[in-house]
């Protein structure tokens, strides 16, 4: 006869799935227990603390998931002028929650345009997150503003996303970038502009202190192309002086702008260097080891 956890635990796999199983058994079994500490090496700090951000996309296994924590749990310490974030798809958020070490926060790479419960069907409501654990949301990242075999998020939707997020007490990277053509015929900032005006007009002073901006050209993102550092710095530039104008001079001060364009561990300290960029947002990078590399490559 099967013990009663055991019929517990196959009953409700039955009815939730092997994740939230996942998560009520490490739950159990983690009872009184807490995510394995990190740890931290004094580096010199500077206007802005950095913010590496890892994105997994469409990635990951239970099991696959379980080698990669193992492995940035084991990545030694993380500079102290810098913060760290993973954000994973919705099934795996539990599983960073109980064993991701607890020095990189956790986050998610989307949430829905409903600030409580109602009928939404197939959404997860940035209260939910909050109430999972989360920290961080991504919000108008480009795979989602152009769409993937369905209608892409406009900016205005991306925006009023951002404000419910932040209102839910999640901080967001809230993405911005421009295609190739657009960089090739001279439009990069009338882009990022278009992107960031319905930004500008949702949020109230208050809630930047909870917005990091990522500059994504599109045209980088996994492809292996990298925009030069004096390229990235140049638009990094002109954003912060954007949000001077058009928000504050305080806030473009304070904000923080992360490059996200096919940066690693190669590329990292280059980029990281320059004056306006204040992180990344890594893709490809964050589902192995190069991850910290990118973030050692902060400046120390």
């Amino acid at each position: 006869m099967p013990s009663s956890e055991n019929l517990l635990i196959a009953t409700t796999a039955a009815a939730l799935g092997a994740t939230a199983v996942y998560f009520l058994y490490q739950s159990n079994n983690m009872l009184g227990t807490s995510r394995p500490k990190g740890s931290s090496v004094e580096a010199q700090e500077g206007d802005r603390k950095y913010l590496i951000g890892g994105n997994w996309k469409c990635n990951g296994t239970l099991a696959a998931n379980e080698e990669l924590i193992k492995t940035f749990n084991e990545a030694g310490p993380i500079p102290s002028n810098c913060e760290v974030v993973v954000c994973a798809p919705f099934i795996h958020l539990p599983q960073l929650l109980t064993s991701l070490r607890d020095d990189v926060q956790v986050g998610a790479q989307n949430c829905g345009n409903n600030a409580a419960n109602g009928a939404f069907t197939g959404e997860i409501g940035a209260f939910q997150l909050k109430d999972l654990g989360c920290t961080w949301v991504i919000i108008g990242h480009s795979e989602r503003r152009e769409g993937f075999g369905m209608v892409g998020e406009p900016s205005e939707l991306c925006a009023a996303k951002c404000k419910i997020a932040v209102d839910a007490g999640l901080n967001v990277m809230f993405a911005i970038g421009e295609k190739k053509e657009e960089r090739e015929t001279g439009k990069t900032m009338d882009v990022c502009a278009s992107q960031l005006e319905p930004l500008a007009q949702a949020l109230e002073p208050k809630d930047w202190e909870k917005v990091a901006i990522a500059y994504e050209p599109v045209w980088a993102i996994g492809t292996g192309l990298t925009a030069t550092p004096e390229m990235a710095q140049e638009t990094h530039a002109d954003i912060r002086k954007w949000i001077s104008s058009n928000v504050s001079e305080d806030i473009a001060k304070a904000v923080r702008i992360q490059y996200g364009g096919s940066m690693k561990g190669a590329n990292a300290k280059d980029l990281l260097c320059q004056p306006d960029i204040d992180g990344g947002l890594i893709g490809g990078a964050s589902l192995t080891s190069d991850f910290f590399n990118v973030i050692n490559g902060v400046p120390k």
